[in-house]
């Protein structure tokens, strides 16, 4: 299944501004949150969908790769590490307080710097 594109799901132009991201996103999520909407799949799917879509357009990083490549920017083996919506090794926590800090006026609550990857050396030693 082809996804749809991220400005069609927010309804902007593709020229669109920050603030003119944020408030579409917020206005698409009110409408399909599904605690508003229990029940309903569509809505569930449609959330998520104009979340990812948020995501994406609301970093300038991440903007500037899906306006040169579209999704393709974000499948596996493009795009490098955890840079797409499928949050391969992102903490479930920075995603919720992002989003909902978002939807409710909150900003992103301040943490010390981020653990690095892990890095594995396989060596021998010979004691003596």
């Amino acid at each position: 299944m082809s996804k749809r594109d991220y400005y069609d799901v927010l309804g902007v132009a593709r020229n669109a501004s920050d603030e003119d991201l944020k408030k579409a996103y917020r206005r698409s999520a009110m409408k399909h949150q599904p605690d508003r909407n229990p029940g309903d799949a569509g809505a569930e799917a449609a959330f998520k969908e104009c979340k990812e879509a948020y995501e994406v357009l609301s970093d300038g990083g991440k903007r500037r790769m899906y306006d040169q490549h579209g999704h393709a920017a974000f499948e596996h083996g493009m795009g490098g590490g955890n840079a797409g919506p499928g949050f391969g090794g992102a903490d479930m926590g920075d995603i919720f307080g992002d989003i909902f800090g978002n939807i409710f006026g909150g900003g992103a609550r301040q943490q010390g710097p981020r653990r690095g990857a892990d890095i594995g050396y396989m060596m021998e030693l010979d004691l003596e």
